[in-house]
């Protein structure tokens, strides 16, 4: 940029910037010289041009400086008139100023002639403004005792207790103290503070147990809690327990200052206790909306971030800022509320000390009642008046939603035998005592209320004992509030004292001590249940004594126990004469007994199994929310009883009595004895009559029912499941050595355990209509036709080798083979139910047991894991049955067809009978069928009735080979066989009759072959040259049939026609 490239040119005379532009800058410097310029020109040729030049530049900075001129001259003028307005105000000031200091010095001299007087009537003024003053205060004193008789009537307490105090400190001010008029009142005050602290403690006590107008409107069937705050309640109440105590630790300003003193915000007599401004009267009454008229229940609804309608008429001050900000619940606000006022009278302590005392009668009488109440509503229920009651208990759904299976069937079974009444026998409880019984479900639905009443009640003691311990705790205001709490928390402690003994310690162990009497009598446990550490650390608690000797690793925390010595907490002395003076004077009386029996259809230890769960969710909601300083008393308590009363007392009794109950299960001679009426057919429902063995029926049942009890107690889950295989393990060896009985040295088992005779009948494809057992798994899914027929032709010349078959090495008794087909199908059963049960524990959901999910996940794998090999195991042994009465039947029908071998069939008459022992074969295959029928499916007598035809077929062929000769008549009666066998199987339902007769079929056209000439016979091998073996024509041609003449090269032909 140029020298002049900043002037303010109108853009209609843009050619000046170009003019200017050309003027040497040297004209603008700061010490122009001019000489230079003036010898340029006389030396200069052209003097008139420069001249002339010049000229023409001058007029181009003129013409520029007219337009800055223009441009600023109305900005000059504005600020010269300016400049002179200020001059001008500046000389008007001076003036009055000098005026001002002739008047102040006039007004000085005058008052300085009557000082004296004027300070006379000051100091008169101020002696008659303070009479006045004092004058007012004891006519407003005066009228105390009636405006706090009044506000206790309007229960406006935190009000009353503020006029309380106010006037008390008033009272002990200088000028009033001899005031002798005023002693009534003193004396009336000093009896308020009694009335206003017995008032409060009562409102404190009711609404500590949910009774109070204020409290939780979760408690149902509490006919003490007003319908005008339910409204309100329930909107409060939604949020979490631990939410609801996080709220009280985050509001710690309750009016108290740093020194933990109350101090009032007014001591004159200004301040208003009989009533309440009317702007403030408006918006605390537009909150209220109260609808319906007489007969209809009032709905208060408290509008979020109001004043409470207990403080409204109250002298504004912190405290009631903190509550009008705060978003705790109403019943919240109003426990705060009531401490505050304990604390501004100062009986903190007294009111620790009754709280104490009443805690455990109060707590008994709660759960009393709710028994009590409970009782009534099931009573009514079940003679339909009012409610229904309930099917399903919501605390039981997942356990009855896995264990469908258990429950028992109230049918009989088609052949009269009922079902329920047997594996009832076989269990070591009740029906009622059962996992899904009524009695589990009546103790956890009991439990679940009481604990929730517990908790409930626990939460408002959480709060109290928070605020408590707060206004105990030390003045010193540069302790920061995230001290780190020593570990080794001492009950015994000053704070501890000054509270009157009470703390959320001593709430809890109470609370706890309580609820474990309650389920010491729903077990029908002694009280000798806890343990000798435990009632010296009770001992310790209770009688508030500091311990003096050094503790050890074991005795850090508080110990649970199972009672507590009410009468021998120490207190205060001011705590034992309010005792005394009335507010407990029954003292504590403790009725022993809850009446639990009254509601519970049976009690006894199995009742642990529902006692579990609820303990276990209680613990769960009471660690969160105890404080930190508080967290170890989560560790030890009432889930510390439970746990240690099932492992030490209710595990070991059921082992016991379960173990007698499989004993008794497997060793009855009746457990293993088939047991249904040969006219019923096989269902595959138990409830419709599939006839499991008794002894295997029942231990699926006692299995069920033991893996119900771990469904019920995961933490003890894996020592059921453990228990289970064990005896899941007897019954395998009892299932095996009835299985060897029936066996034993018989034909058939040892054929199955040969690997070829074994890998053969894993290729058959009957083989899928058995049970898929891990390991054998079918291995013929892509095998073809041809190598179908090829594995059966293999297996019947290995069975057909092995005669002559010997009668002893057959299973001839039909009751074994009905014992093994008996024993498959309820193996089977079994193995199915183990698989089910396996599932249902991997799948055991950890809803209640998050505090030990990585645990858990361990220990319940590897179980379920075992289970399934036993269901292998199990599965196993069912398929060896069936392969053994496959076989069986294979090597029956071998042994009958073994006599058509080297006998002649040259017959002389048609017969109308087919032989003997066809006749014998068809009468035992249709005896055993039917014998069968009713304990195996369909598909099972398939496959064992199946093998029977391939094996007919081809010893039928292969026994021309032994035959010496054959006639006419002789092919008629084989025939006649093959078709009396035919019927035979075809009357069995599940086998396919039509693949009966195409291989029986291919017997009778083989032997009718016989009956051709040789030419034709020729003619038929080579139209039909795959139908039959090279060997099975070469029989033909060898065997002597009377009348036919064979060639001495017929074989030749034979083998040149089949070797094309």
């Amino acid at each position: 940029m140029g020298l002049f490239d900043g002037l303010p040119v109108s853009p209609d005379k843009g050619y000046l910037r170009e003019d200017l532009s050309q003027i040497d800058e040297s004209w603008a410097a700061a010490r122009f010289d001019s000489l230079p310029h003036v010898v340029h020109i006389l030396t200069s040729k052209d003097r008139e041009g420069e001249v002339r030049f010049l000229k023409e530049q001058s007029d181009i900075v003129e013409e520029v400086v007219d337009e800055v001129v223009h441009a600023y001259h109305s900005g000059f003028n504005k600020a010269i008139q300016n400049y002179s307005q200020i001059l001008r105000l500046f000389s008007e000031s001076t003036e009055s100023i000098a005026v001002l200091k002739d008047d102040l010095a006039d007004a000085k001299r005058r008052l300085s002639a009557r000082n004296k007087q004027l300070h006379q009537l000051w100091y008169r003024s101020v002696t008659l403004r303070h009479i006045i003053s004092l004058l007012d205060q004891i006519e407003g004193i005066a009228k105390v005792p009636a405006r706090i008789e009044k506000l206790i009537a309007e229960k406006q307490f935190y009000a009353a207790v503020q006029l309380h105090v106010q006037s008390t400190l008033m009272l002990e001010r200088e000028g009033l103290q001899t005031v002798g008029a005023l002693q009534d009142v003193r004396s009336e005050l000093t009896k308020l503070r009694g009335v206003l602290f017995y008032k409060i403690l009562d409102e404190l006590h009711a609404h500590l147990y949910n009774k109070g107008e204020y409290s939780s409107s979760i408690n149902e069937n509490d006919d003490e809690v007003p319908t005008t705050t339910a409204v309100a309640l329930s909107m409060n109440n939604s949020q979490p327990l631990s939410r609801r105590t996080r709220l009280l630790k985050g509001d710690n300003q309750f009016g108290v200052h740093g020194d933990g003193l109350y101090r009032p915000s007014s001591i004159d007599g200004s301040s208003s206790f009989d009533g309440h401004d009317e702007d403030g009267a408006l918006d605390a009454h537009d909150e209220v909306r109260v609808n319906g008229g007489e007969g209809y229940s009032k709905e208060v609804k408290i509008v979020p971030r109001q004043m409470p309608t207990w403080l409204l008429y109250s002298t504004p001050n912190e405290f009631l800022e903190t509550m009008q900000k705060s978003d705790a619940p109403l019943h919240v606000k109003y426990l705060q509320t009531m401490v505050e006022c304990l604390c501004m009278l100062g009986k903190v302590a007294a009111a620790g000390a009754m709280i104490c005392q009443r805690l455990r009668p109060t707590i008994h009488e709660v759960i009393t009642s709710k028994i009590k109440a409970h009782a009534k509503l099931v009573t009514s229920s079940r003679y339909g008046v009012g409610q229904t009651a309930r099917s399903v208990i919501p605390g039981l759904q997942f356990t009855k939603g896995q264990l469908e299976s258990y429950q028992l069937p109230k049918q009989k079974r088609q052949n009269g035998i009922s079902l329920a009444g047997t594996l009832l026998a076989v269990s070591p409880v009740s029906h009622v005592m059962a996992p899904t019984g009524k009695a589990q479900a009546a103790a956890k639905e009991l439990l679940d209320s009481i604990l929730d009443t517990v908790v409930r009640i626990f939460e408002n003691h959480v709060v109290v004992g928070e605020i408590l311990e707060l206004k105990s705790a030390p003045s010193d205001m540069n302790t920061p509030k995230s001290m780190s709490i020593d570990g080794n928390w001492n009950p015994d402690s000053e704070a501890s004292q000054v509270t009157g003994g009470y703390s959320i310690g001593f709430s809890l162990t109470v609370l706890q001590s309580e609820c474990q009497q309650l389920i010491c009598e729903i077990l029908r446990a002694t009280p000798e249940a806890a343990s000798a550490d435990a009632a010296v650390q009770t001992a310790r608690l209770a009688s508030k004594v500091p311990s003096k000797g050094k503790r050890d690793g074991a005795e850090d925390g508080l110990t649970f126990a199972f009672r507590f010595t009410d009468a021998s907490i120490s207190i205060p002395n001011q705590g034992v004469d309010l005792i005394r003076q009335g507010w407990s004077k029954k003292g504590p009386i403790i009725q022993e007994g809850y009446g639990s029996a009254t509601l519970l259809p049976e009690q006894g230890i199995y009742l642990a199994a529902s006692i579990y769960r609820p303990v276990l969710q209680f613990t769960d909601k009471v660690a969160s929310m105890l404080p930190m300083k508080y967290s170890q008393l989560g560790n030890d308590g009432l889930l510390a009883f439970v746990e240690n009363f099932v492992k030490d007392h209710f595990l070991p009794t059921m082992f016991v009595d379960y173990r007698k109950s499989v004993q008794q299960a497997i060793s009855s001679p009746a457990s293993f004895r088939p047991r249904a009426h040969t006219a019923v057919t096989y269902s595959p429902s138990v409830e419709k009559g599939r006839p499991v063995l008794q002894g295997l029926l029942a231990i699926d049942f006692l299995a069920k029912e033991v893996l119900g009890w771990a469904q019920a107690m995961p933490k003890f889950a894996s020592d059921l499941v453990k228990f289970v295989q064990t005896f899941l393990e007897r019954t395998y060896e009892r299932c095996r050595t009835s299985y060897m009985e029936a066996v034993l040295e018989k034909q058939s088992y040892m054929l199955i355990g040969r690997h070829d005779i074994d890998k053969l009948m894993r290729l058959d494809p009957a083989s899928e209509s058995l049970p898929n057992a891990a390991g054998q798994l079918s291995i013929n899914n892509h095998v073809s036709d041809a190598e179908t027929v090829e594995f059966e032709l293999e297996l019947c010349d290995l069975l057909l080798n092995l005669r002559p078959i010997k009668q002893e090495n057959l299973i001839r008794d039909d009751n074994k083979l009905i014992l093994l087909a008996s024993l498959s199908d309820s193996l089977e059963y079994v193995a199915d139910s183990i698989e089910r049960l396996g599932e249902t524990t991997t799948k055991a959901p950890n809803q209640v047991e998050d505090r030990g999910k990585k645990h858990q996940s361990q220990t319940s794998t590897a179980p379920s894991k075992e289970l399934a090999s036993f269901a292998d195991d199990y599965r196993k042994l069912a398929i060896d049955c069936l392969k053994v009465l496959r076989v069986e039947m294979q090597l029956e029908t071998i042994f009958h067809l073994q006599e058509m071998t080297n006998r002649e069939y040259l017959e002389d008459q048609d017969a109308e009978e087919p032989d003997d022992f066809i006749i014998s074969l068809t009468a035992q295959i249709m005896r055993r069928d039917e014998e069968m029928a009713p304990f195996v499916a369909g598909v099972k007598r398939n496959y064992i009735f199946g093998g029977i035809c391939s094996i007919a077929s081809n010893a039928s062929i292969k026994a021309l080979a032994d035959m010496k000769a054959i006639n006419l008549f002789g092919v008629q009666q084989i025939c006649r066989n093959s078709i009396a066998l035919e019927q035979a199987l075809a009357a069995i339902p599940s086998i396919n009759s039509e693949a009966v007769q195409q291989r029986l079929d291919r017997v009778r056209t083989y032997y009718e072959l016989l009956n051709m000439p040789f030419e034709a016979l020729l003619a038929f091998i080579t139209e039909h040259e795959h139908l039959f073996s090279s060997a099975e024509y070469a029989n033909l041609l060898k065997v002597q049939v009377p009348g036919r003449e064979i060639p001495a090269d017929a074989q030749a032909r034979v083998s040149e026609i089949l070797s094309h």
